[in-house]
C-alpha cells in the first residue's frame, strides 16, 4: 500500500478523494478542445456520436466493471439555456457502444452553481459543495461511472461521487473526454 500511497500528489495524501478512479480519453487541446467547445457551447449534438467513439475505444483498452452509467447533471436551470446536457448525450452514446445501462434520473444538480471555467481549485471545489443529491434508490448497492465532457480539478465529479456514495453506491468511478493538462 505504501507505494500506491506515494504515487499520490500531495492534495490526495492530505484529503483523499471518494470516488475510486478518474480516466479521461485525452487532453483538451487542439482539434478535440475545438470539438468539445463545438459541441457543448454551439450546440453542434451530432458531434456526441463521434466524441463517444473515442470514449468507447478508450473502454475497449481500459474495460471497467460497472452497473450503471451516470451522466453529470445540469441544473434545470443551465439545462434550459443550453438546450441539452453534454454528459448525457455522451453518456447516452457511451451506453449503446459498451452495453451498459445509462440513468439519467439517480443523481440531480438540485442547486445552481456559477461556471466553473473562470474559478481557481478551491473555488470550484467550495462551487460544487452540495449541488448534487441522489434522489431515488437506483444507485443503491451498485458500481457506477460518471461520465462528464471534461475534467479540470475533479471537483465536480468528486461532489457528484460524494451524493451518490451517500445514495448507497458500492463505488463511483468516472470517465471525461478530456483533461485539463
Amino acid at each position: 500500500m505504501e507505494g500506491a500511497t506515494s504515487r499520490l500528489c500531495p492534495r490526495c495524501r492530505t484529503t483523499p478523494y471518494r470516488i475510486e478512479r478518474i480516466r479521461s480519453v485525452a487532453y483538451s487541446e487542439g482539434v478535440l478542445r475545438e470539438a468539445i467547445h463545438a459541441f457543448k457551447y454551439d450546440g453542434i449534438t451530432a458531434l456526441a456520436g463521434p466524441l463517444a467513439d473515442l470514449m468507447a475505444d478508450h473502454w475497449a483498452r481500459d474495460p471497467r466493471s460497472v452497473d450503471v452509467v451516470i451522466p453529470v447533471p445540469l441544473h434545470k436551470s443551465r439545462l434550459r439555456a443550453r438546450g441539452f446536457n453534454q454528459a448525457a448525450c455522451l453518456a447516452r452514446e457511451l451506453s449503446r457502444r459498451v452495453g451498459v445501462t445509462v440513468d439519467e434520473g439517480v443523481l440531480v444538480r438540485h442547486r445552481a452553481t456559477a461556471a466553473q471555467v473562470e474559478l481557481n481549485a478551491n473555488q470550484r471545489k467550495e462551487n460544487v459543495r452540495e449541488a448534487f443529491c441522489c434522489i431515488n434508490r437506483g444507485a443503491a448497492d451498485k458500481h457506477l461511472l460518471l461520465i462528464d465532457d471534461v475534467c479540470t480539478t475533479g471537483s465536480t465529479l468528486e461532489a457528484s461521487a460524494a451524493a451518490l456514495l451517500a445514495g448507497g453506491a458500492r463505488s463511483v468511478q468516472a470517465l471525461t473526454l478530456a483533461r485539463a493538462r
